[in-house]
Order: structure tokens, then sequence, then C-alpha cells
């Protein structure tokens, strides 16, 4: 699975270098992306992961209680690179009303190198690292720079890929405010 993450998201990067996949022109979509879980479904919630320092997160006291942007990323994807200047912007915009987690995928990685990334880069948010890979295949992550906003009901209001994609726009249809 994760080997077709890896093909997958080259693919996307090559078209996304050609300009193919930009929606800077385009209105505002917020609806799923072929593959990855449903639009309108239940966010999965039960599982507990390995901070990158170490603690374990449980998704479930945050998926169902807040709103929550999930990012699955690694330190080689550069659509996820190109997502971090609008995660930056969105944590200081809406920080306290949204959770940030960023699932790692173990393609290629290890905790130690995403952990030094997020610290070289100085990203905020609360970073995971999804070495069994269950939240990638729970969420039927089609490839890296996969985006997921799941509603405080947790609900799944917006899944994306690649590297312009609306965020600020997804986190007010989590919030309610769009």
């Amino acid at each position: 699975m994760i080997s077709t993450l890896l093909r997958r998201t080259a693919a996307v990067a090559a078209v996304a270098a050609l300009g193919a996949t930009s929606l800077a022109a385009t209105p505002i979509a917020l609806s799923a992306q072929a593959g990855g879980i449903a639009v309108g479904t239940a966010a999965p919630a039960n599982f507990a992961v390995t901070a990158l320092d170490g603690t374990t997160v449980d998704l479930a006291q945050l998926i169902g209680k807040q709103p929550v942007i999930m990012e699955f990323w690694a330190t080689w994807c550069p659509l996820c690179r190109k997502l971090e200047p609008a995660f930056k912007a969105a944590k200081e915009k809406y920080g306290a009303q949204i959770a940030f987690v960023n699932v790692g995928v173990p393609e290629n990685q290890s905790m130690e190198r995403q952990k030094a990334y997020v610290t070289e880069r100085a990203l905020a948010g609360l970073f995971v690292f999804d070495a069994d890979s269950r939240v990638i295949k729970a969420y039927q992550v089609p490839h890296t720079s996969y985006v997921v906003v799941v509603d405080k009901a947790g609900t799944v209001v917006y899944t994306g890929v690649g590297g312009d994609q609306y965020i600020d726009a997804a986190i007010r249809k989590a919030l309610g405010t769009q």
C-alpha cells in the first residue's frame, strides 16, 4: 500500500509541476477527491498513535470532540512542503478552534527523521507517526499530501490531495462558518 503511495505521490507531483492541478483559478471545491475516505462518513477515531516526542496520542480524544484537520505527510513529499505555508497560516488563524494533526507515513521514513524535519522547519501542531499504517488504511489514504477535515461531530467534511488546496475554506466548513 505504501509503495502505491509513493507512485501516486510522484505522479501527482509531476502533474502539479506542470500546473495542471492548481486550484488557484477555480472556485472552491470542497468535495472528496477520487480515492480516500468519503465525505459525509464518520471519521475513524479508535487509534493510539505515537507523537514525535514519544508520547501516545489517542485520536478518539480529538475526533468527535472538536474539529480536526489531518494531513498525511512525509519529509520527501514535495506537495506536503508546498502545503506548509497554508497550514502555518491556518494554525495562526484557527489554532484555538481546530486540532491540527500531521500523520507521518512510514515509507522511507523514521520517527527520528520526521522529528528532525519538524524541528528544523519549526513546524507547529501535533505530529504523529503511523508506524503500522493503521490510520493510513482506515482513512484509505491514496498518497501523501492527503488532507482530511473532520467537523466537531466527527464527520468528514473535506478531503483533498496535492499542494494547492483550500485549507482555509475547508476549515471554515468544519467550523460551520462558511
